[in-house]
């Protein structure tokens, strides 16, 4: 999706196989539920669109940094998606990528952002790696006991 803004890199796409992506492409589109959730009724200020009225804080945010464009690309995907009942990681991924991206080019804005994102990041890494301990526990678990009965 090419940019207008020259800080956006428009080449660099993680790989789709790419676990970490995968992850913050849910992190980000898990959003969906907080702005679903997070609706405000600001009065509109000369500064903002009709459209804008009610929308919730993280909108306001996100459509407030150098990404807006990339931002309201990627809520159309969502709504899309959302109407097709379709795969939304699978679906707006290079949506999501892109605004990722976006979002790193202007780390000092959507800081916040990021350290939120990378913060879920590492509690999903550590939730993973303790079900499969867990798994893994169960399995040889498992296996001693068909020893025993053998």
């Amino acid at each position: 999706m090419p940019s207008s803004d020259p800080k956006t890199p428009e080449e660099a796409k993680p790989s789709f196989d790419d676990t970490a992506s995968k992850e913050s492409i849910e992190s980000l589109n898990s959003t969906k539920t907080l702005e679903e959730t997070d609706q405000t009724n600001t009065p509109m200020t000369g500064n903002q669109e009709e459209e804008e009225e009610g929308e919730c804080g993280f909108c306001l945010f996100m459509k407030g940094g150098g990404c807006k464009d990339a931002f309201v690309a990627w809520e159309d995907c969502i709504k899309q998606v959302e109407e097709k009942n379709e795969d939304i990681v699978e679906k707006c991924f290079e949506i999501t990528s892109a605004l990722k991206l976006c979002m790193e080019a202007h780390a000092d804005y959507y800081e916040p952002i990021l350290k939120a994102e990378k913060a879920a990041e590492q509690e999903a890494v550590k939730q993973l790696e303790k079900e499969k301990e867990e798994e893994a526990a169960a399995a040889a678990q498992k296996s001693e006991s068909n020893e025993k009965e053998k």
